[in-house]
């Protein structure tokens, strides 16, 4: 059983997270002319904006409320109406999704009053445009917690409700389709929810994976549409592309719900519970064994077998096992990363026969890490994972860890956010058989680029073993 240690210092060295509100933004960012709207300082922004126009490279509507001293001692309402007034007349977007800071928390102030008596008396200013308010303090959790939490509070106020009525787990997939005052479904309608951790890349092959079997896929949010790298032939305000309004308005005529990533639980219990969708969560889609479950759902789904192409696929990941599986043997590893993106390359490299020597992850609330392969994982920063890494062959975790490699004189496999001292980071695959077949070469490649001479101490032991035998 793995042994989770909590935190035990009271200030980061270098930090390993990211906190809750740029989480909530980048999944506000997946969604079609929206802009999200940090509650707080013009600092807690400015920071969070940085981090994202360096990893993506593109630009960004990240708004603020600018909250000064005056506001922080006496409330923000009069800051909070003043910035959605003027996003609406200047950006007409068609959502907000305010995202509150520990500077705007720590006063306990009631958000939802506030916005309702906004929407209430500026009801013909905001039409047309949704406002979805997602608590996430900096002071608590982390990334992947604001992600889930802008996730679940989008569902929560967008989706049409049905009546709940929850299926049989006796009956099919198709025969769950509608129940008395649901909504009617769509048979080949599937609702996606993505964790963080899915990349521009992951996010547009999972598409195409669900449309090879005929289904389409309604993915919430959507990054793979909003910044993918495009540019568009106007300035747009607002994001530009991603997961519309109206599909959310619609996700309870799904016929199935898909969660990747433990931290999506949430989100697909709550449109269970609003509309009836059967939801099921995947902790990984990477490796053999996870994208087969995969596979095989969305088969019973639209009643049809896999594609030629995927077969194709499958069998050259089964390949690249057998080719890779040599450079894996016996290897250490240590990963910094979130606790589901933990999870997912953990199991990753003890599937291809390495061993996980050190994992340090931001939060412990997160249930995955009783499933991490790993003796201990530490709560902690870069420089508990420093301390811990010494002895690896390979340190896996985003940017703020080059340092780290540099110091232990250790490659570093760079994965998560941010990373910014490399291109095309959002374009890189993971998920499904390709995109594990692409970090099995990735990740042998780096180890045969850095392979170790033999020390004296191993030859001689080979040469003893020599004479014995």
């Amino acid at each position: 059983m793995v042994h989770i240690h909590p935190q035990t210092k009271s200030a980061a060295v270098n930090p390993l997270k990211s906190s809750q509100p740029l989480g909530a933004a980048l999944a506000f960012l997946g969604v079609d002319g929206a802009i999200p709207l940090f509650h707080g300082s013009q600092g807690c922004t400015s920071f969070a904006l940085v981090l994202c126009v360096r990893h993506f490279k593109e630009t960004v509507p990240l708004q603020t409320t600018a909250m000064d001293e005056l506001a922080t001692v006496m409330g923000g309402e009069g800051h909070l109406e003043e910035a959605i007034l003027n996003l609406k007349k200047r950006a007409n977007p068609k959502l907000i999704g305010i995202c509150t800071t520990a500077l705007t928390e720590t006063r306990s102030e009631d958000f939802e009053r506030q916005i309702a008596n906004i929407k209430m008396m500026r009801a013909e200013e905001l039409a047309g445009t949704e406002i979805v308010l997602a608590n996430t303090p900096d002071f608590d959790g982390a990334l992947e917690e604001g992600w889930a939490k802008a996730v679940t509070a989008m569902i929560q106020r967008i989706t049409r409700r049905g009546q709940q009525a929850r299926p049989s787990r006796k009956a099919t997939i198709i025969e769950r389709i509608t129940k008395p005052g649901e909504q009617p479904r769509k048979r080949k309608k599937v609702a996606i929810l993505p964790g963080w951790h899915l990349t521009v890349a992951d996010i547009e092959h999972l598409r195409e994976m669900v449309e090879s079997f005929g289904l389409k896929p309604m993915i919430l949010p959507d990054v793979s549409g909003s910044l993918d790298g495009t540019v568009p032939d106007r300035w747009m305000p607002t994001t530009y592309g991603g997961t519309s309004v109206e599909d959310i308005h619609e996700l309870g005529t799904a016929v199935q719900c898909i969660g990747v990533g433990e931290h999506m639980r949430r989100p697909a219990e709550l449109l269970q519970k609003l509309t009836g969708v059967p939801y099921a969560v995947f902790q990984s889609l990477t490796g053999l064994k996870n994208v087969d479950r995969f596979v095989s759902l969305l088969s019973e789904i639209s009643g049809v077998v896999a594609p030629p192409k995927i077969h194709r696929c499958r069998a050259q990941l089964q390949d690249a096992l057998l080719d890779g599986h040599f450079h894996f043997a016996g290897k250490k590893i240590a990963i910094a990363a979130e606790p589901d993106q933990l999870y997912q390359l953990a199991t990753f490299f003890i599937g291809l026969g390495a061993e996980i020597i050190s994992a340090v992850t931001t939060t412990g609330a997160s249930k995955i890490l009783e499933k991490v392969p790993a003796e201990s994982i530490q709560i902690g920063d870069l420089g508990d994972f420093e301390d811990l890494a010494s002895d690896a062959d390979l340190v896996v975790t985003h940017s703020h860890g080059r340092q780290v490699a540099e110091r232990l004189g250790i490659p570093l496999l760079r994965v998560g956010f941010p990373v910014f001292d490399r291109l095309g980071s959002q374009h890189k695959l993971t998920v499904l058989y390709q995109g594990t077949r692409d970090l099995i070469f990735e990740a042998a490649n780096v180890f045969q680029a850095n392979q170790r001479m033999p020390s004296p101490e191993i030859l001689d032991g080979l040469r003893k073993r020599r004479n014995a035998g």
